[in-house]
């Protein structure tokens, strides 16, 4: 695909999707509570619709109409056996979350995915539902999907100390120790981003946070809500990040969740000298959102590492291209979870920005940037990974001599199925 290039002066006003994160749950715990929930502003596209789709294999009836999604739940112990193996595509979040929640369910389950889940390591989820009595392998025995889930309804409650900074495997945990006897008691490495949590007590359940602590007991049950999924900061990160880079821009994106757990990138841009402004905050969603407002502006490098990154971890890529525009060195470090996301984040962005003309330097947990460097025409591929295409065409809008030709494009609408016409609609 032939990508946007040699644009100044993005100018308008966005509504970005809903968040991915909060859309998977809302069909999960609406799936597991009792009665009917209405979510509006869902976001649409592959991943989290591969949600829905396990879901109706699961035996939930769901609606979809063109101003809601519509679940008819049936609590934990309505779910029933799939005719088949559950499909869900390229969302990490859809298997490792269904892990927790088929944990303790009295039927078998076989979960699989595309080529990018069948690389992607397992045991960080397996491993502690086992230790809850769970009863799970992968593929021949491996880490890797095909995951296999044997029908078990006796878990146990456990104490758990989490060795990754990993909101994923935290609310396969959550989810599990939700059918488990007694209190189960998680100890975060580094706080993550806590939907799962809020949207517990939005379902009328109980969870205690205390820092890094968090506790909650078996056998709650849940009632159907309605909600509106606010704007997916990730997604607003590439709009955040066009505004700051692409001279003559100023860029409004409304409606943007606003939870203190996913908006570390806000302060990666002040510390950076960028121009952003939140205004028109309010919780009348039930989610803190607000109005975001960029300009372009005069940057120079920072250092992101330490507690930060979880806050970020998936506006990486494009942080990186943001450093690229910045005076001086960036150094991006504790960020080896990259690795095992939808591809190598950190291999894929210096791959494919250095031929670019960018000057990055992977290292083992992060990144080297050394900027400011102008970027050239170059034949890039997204490896089939959301985030890494996003970024490449907000790369290739610096692009003045020639074009940038993206392989592999189509992976964009696993997040964000309408982001080229957004795009668009910016251009003077």
């Amino acid at each position: 695909m032939k990508l946007i290039t040699n644009k100044q002066g993005l100018v308008g006003e966005i509504t970005v999707p809903g968040d991915k994160s909060m859309s998977h749950r809302s069909i999960m715990f609406g799936a597991i509570a009792e009665g009917k929930t209405v979510i509006r502003h869902f976001l649409r596209a592959d991943d989290c619709l591969g949600t829905i789709k396990a879901f109706k294999a699961l035996g939930v009836k769901i609606e979809e109409t063109d101003e809601e999604i519509i679940v008819h739940g049936t609590g934990f112990d309505g779910l029933k056996q799939a005719e088949g193996p559950l499909d869900i595509g390229n969302s990490g979040t859809t298997i490792r979350l269904m892990m927790g929640i088929l944990a303790g369910r009295d039927f078998d389950t076989v979960i699989l995915g595309d080529e990018s889940i069948a690389k992607r390591p397992m045991n960080r989820v397996m491993l502690p539902l086992q230790e809850m009595g769970a009863k799970m392998h992968g593929k021949d025995g491996s880490e890797f999907a095909p995951i296999s889930i044997i029908g078990n309804q006796s878990l146990k409650r456990m104490e758990y100390h989490m060795p990754v900074a990993s909101a994923q495997v935290k609310s396969a945990i959550i989810f599990a120790a939700l059918q488990a006897e007694g209190e189960t008691i998680i100890h975060e490495k580094e706080k993550t981003r806590d939907h799962t949590e809020h949207m517990i007590r939005q379902f009328g359940g109980e969870i205690e946070m205390d820092g890094l602590t968090i506790r909650v007991k078996g056998g709650q049950k849940f009632m159907g809500q309605e909600m509106t999924v606010p704007g997916d900061v990730s997604s607003a990160a590439f709009f955040i990040v066009a505004g700051l880079i692409t001279p003559g821009s100023e860029i409004e994106l409304t409606h943007v969740g606003l939870n203190p757990t996913r908006t570390g990138i806000f302060d990666v841009v002040e510390q950076m000298g960028g121009s952003l402004v939140v205004k028109d905050s309010s919780r009348s969603t039930g989610k803190l959102a607000g109005t975001v407002v960029v300009k372009s502006s005069e940057l120079k490098g920072t250092e992101i590492g330490g507690d930060i990154i979880p806050r970020l971890i998936d506006e990486i890529p494009v942080i990186a291209l943001l450093a690229t525009q910045a005076e001086g060195t960036t150094i991006i470090k504790d960020a080896a979870e990259l690795k095992v996301k939808e591809t190598n984040r950190i291999d894929a962005v210096a791959n494919e920005l250095n031929k670019m003309g960018a000057d990055i330097t992977p290292t083992e947990d992060g990144l080297i940037i050394r900027g400011k460097t102008p970027l050239h025409a170059a034949n890039v591929t997204s490896y089939g990974d959301h985030r890494i295409g996003m970024m490449l065409q907000i790369a290739a809008l610096l692009v003045e001599d020639g074009d940038v030709e993206l392989d592999r494009a189509e992976a964009v609408s696993v997040s964000y199925p309408t982001f080229f016409e957004d795009i668009r609609s910016l251009l003077k």
